[in-house]
């Protein structure tokens, strides 16, 4: 088959190597429990679902890899799709680029996925997919605000701040994951957009100071992300009522 026809191998990179601490003291946020499993084998099997995934590298905590690796391995997972583990970095954008940098040649187009967001539908992802096997570079899920919301000038923890604009809520949206990209779109950014402190947090951000559109699709209401106790409630009422109606 030529390089013209051939479908694109797409990869799904899965960056777990923070601590969560807004989950509280413990463990990684990956590795807290929903439903019985651990967060990241939750997102690792949302990938796995979609037939366009046959690779997913997850990007652990350097001392956690080889659990993590264990832990994997006593979990069920589509035996389609190939599952990596690598150690993370000290930010985010560090961990990513340990991700890419652990992908095959093979593989044209990538999906940068929150460990913490363990219940995306497999429908998201492969509108994502679809969405860069079309042409796009760079495509983010998305959901419009149902708050309006307020630009304000930051002040001191506790104190209050001086409100500075309103936008359009019409024209924001709240993006999610995963973020799908023509993989060598991705590496360019990160190979040159320097960003300090914590590093990227939103790699179709990096992408965006390329001068490279990023188009979005729809998103869902279940690809949360998980970060305080209160999200944890609301995942395991969430993962109850589809194993309830799902046999998830």
């Amino acid at each position: 088959m030529s390089d013209a026809t051939r479908t694109p191998r797409t990869a799904a990179v899965i960056p777990a190597a923070g601590r969560g601490l807004r989950l509280g003291p413990g463990a990684p946020k990956a590795l807290r429990t929903l439903g019985g499993i651990p967060m990241l084998i939750h997102a690792v099997r949302a990938m796995a679902r979609s037939r366009a995934v046959s690779l997913v590298v997850v990007v652990a905590p350097p001392d956690d890899a080889p659990e993590v690796r264990r832990m994997l391995d006593e979990h069920a997972l589509p035996e389609r799709t190939e599952v990596l583990v690598v150690p993370g970095g000290a930010t985010r954008q560090e961990s990513v680029r340990a991700g890419l940098d652990a992908l095959p040649a093979d593989v044209f187009a990538v999906l940068i996925h929150d460990a913490a967001r363990p219940l995306v539908p497999v429908d998201t992802v492969d509108s994502v997919v679809e969405a860069v096997r079309q042409g796009a570079p760079a495509v983010v899920p998305a959901l419009p605000l149902a708050d309006t919301v307020k630009e304000v000038e930051p002040g001191k923890p506790g104190e209050p701040e001086p409100v500075v604009a309103t936008p359009d809520r019409a024209r924001l949206r709240a993006v999610q994951t995963p973020q799908g990209f023509d993989l060598a779109t991705l590496v360019r950014a990160h190979e040159r957009v320097a960003v300090r402190g914590e590093g990227a947090t939103d790699d179709a951000g990096m992408v965006e100071q390329l001068g490279v559109t990023v188009v979005v699709v729809p998103g869902h209401e279940e690809a949360f992300k998980v970060t305080r106790p209160l999200d944890l409630v609301l995942a395991e009422a969430v993962l109850a009522r589809r194993r309830a109606t799902d046999a998830y």
